[in-house]
């Protein structure tokens, strides 16, 4: 198995960047995973919101490993409890899908091209989380769900 996160933007700073490092050093007994950040991009200097959007969902498409499973992470999209999220990834492994990638976009969101790029979508409620805390969200819940699967003991 193996997970890749784009996510638009990088962590400033340092207690976001620590918390990802240990869920991605935690996921690497279960699954390769690797974070790639694309540069997010200021509207004003690219000639508005949509030229933003299209300027980052071209790096994200860039940065998607090409045959993999793409769930890109969005307010709309299904909300799945852990041990949900732990079966969906399970039941596509078993599908013969090894290779997923999650996407958290832009403060703007992301571009038609994206969405319609996503196999689905993940969404962790109603709320709005921030970028740099959505990617910790999405990076523990990976591991929790490889535990789950696993039936290995997890702090509850």
């Amino acid at each position: 198995m193996r997970f890749t996160v784009i996510a638009v933007g990088k962590l400033k700073e340092r207690f976001w960047a620590d918390a990802c490092a240990e869920y991605v050093k935690r996921l690497q007994p279960y699954a390769k995973t690797i974070v790639r950040e694309v540069p997010d991009v200021d509207p004003a200097r690219a000639g508005g919101t949509e030229a933003a959007r299209e300027k980052e969902g071209a790096a994200i498409l860039g940065a998607l490993p090409g045959a993999a499973h793409a769930v890109l992470l969005a307010i709309e999209g299904t909300e799945r409890s852990s041990v949900g999220l732990s079966r969906r990834i399970d039941a596509l492994a078993l599908g013969g899908e090894s290779d997923l990638a999650f996407v958290i976009g832009g403060s703007d969101g992301v571009s038609d091209a994206v969405r319609a790029r996503a196999d689905e979508t993940l969404s962790f409620g109603p709320i709005t989380l921030p970028h740099n805390l959505a990617r910790v969200v999405l990076l523990e819940q990976l591991y929790r769900a490889q535990k789950i699967s696993r039936g290995e003991p997890y702090h509850k």
